[in-house]
């Protein structure tokens, strides 16, 4: 392991401030994904600054909506009665999303910027381009079963692991960042990145940029809402197709809709197509096959994970028919 300095931050400014905009300093919330990857030496920091002692509020708004600090812990967020009541979705997806022991220690901001799982980012010995730009990904014409369907490029077939994100895309969440340069606001959609030729960056923030609180919008319609995830084993498994959604009808109409897909690309997966599609139209299963076949008709597989293309729809049809029954 790389030798480094740790640093105890007692609010944003002072961990923004310890950090100092450098690319080898790395904030530390629950260390449930940093401190594996520097024990696998992954991650090599100079720095840790600790910013666990950060807000962990969940604030319930009057209007509807939710801020929660980035401090929070993930079972604090899923157990929260205005989580429970107003976002069902979000409190599931975090329940699926690890053991319970692990949901005690991770944080909200660190499970926006955990990293993939690929086996072959963890190797050491194999080529991949996110862990050691310009080397190479093995997965391509490797063991795949678990890479993207979406969106991937020759460079990277990695997935985003979070559960919890793919929630907060089809929530409409917005990410809150304190950093060198000051305050800004990032859209959850727009917070991560899709390979291209760049796959070793997974975010959009800065050298130095720290997560403060994640907002959710109110949406209306909220508790009509469901999270599917679809894994190899009961639990402590990471996606092979997850769904977010929340569906609004009129009669048998669909007023509005949130989609969001999982374990399918790099970043959490808004399905803006099928979404498109869905609003205005009649609550079927035909229009929810439809709608899925839509977004999914770019989906390439490499073979071993082929099968997700026919599993993400099924899911999907599946889940907003759930819905759709919910409100009949």
């Amino acid at each position: 392991m790389t030798p480094f300095t740790y640093h105890r931050a007692t609010d944003a400014a002072s961990a923004v401030r310890l950090a100092g905009g450098s690319a080898a300093a790395r904030y530390l919330g629950g260390g449930t994904n940093l401190v594996d990857l520097m024990r696998e030496t992954v991650e090599r920091p100079d720095m840790l600054v600790d910013v666990s002692g950060l807000s962990q509020a969940i604030e319930a708004r009057a209007d509807g909506g939710l801020r929660i600090g980035a401090a929070a812990r993930n079972s604090a967020v899923a157990a929260h009665p205005a989580v429970r009541e107003r976002f069902p979705l979000l409190a599931r997806a975090l329940l699926a999303g690890a053991s319970g022991q692990i949901r005690n220690m991770a944080t909200v901001g660190g499970n926006l910027l955990q990293r993939t799982r690929c086996g072959y980012f963890y190797d050491g010995a194999a080529r991949c381009n996110k862990r050691a730009p310009g080397s190479g990904c093995d997965a391509i014409d490797g063991v795949n079963r678990i890479h993207a369907i979406l969106g991937a490029s020759p460079a990277c077939v990695a997935t985003h692991p979070s559960d919890l994100c793919v929630a907060l895309a089809a929530l409409d969440a917005v990410v809150h960042v304190e950093g060198p340069a000051g305050a800004r606001t990032v859209a959850l959609v727009d917070l991560h990145r899709l390979p291209g030729d760049r796959p070793e960056l997974d975010h959009v923030l800065a050298p130095g940029e720290l997560i403060v609180a994640v907002e959710l919008p109110a949406l209306a319609f909220g508790a009509r809402s469901a999270y599917r995830k679809v894994r190899d084993r009961a639990s402590y498994a990471f996606a092979l197709v997850s769904v977010a959604a929340a569906l609004d009808l009129d009669g048998g109409t669909v007023r509005d809709v949130r989609l969001a897909l999982g374990g399918v690309a790099h970043k959490p997966w808004r399905a803006t197509r099928a979404e498109a599609l869905l609003r205005g139209a009649s609550a079927t299963a035909a229009t929810f096959e439809a709608a899925a076949r839509a977004e999914l008709a770019d989906a390439r597989g490499l073979g071993h994970n082929t099968f997700k293309i026919d599993l993400a729809r099924r899911v999907v049809v599946a889940v907003l028919g759930q819905l759709a029954g919910d409100a009949s």
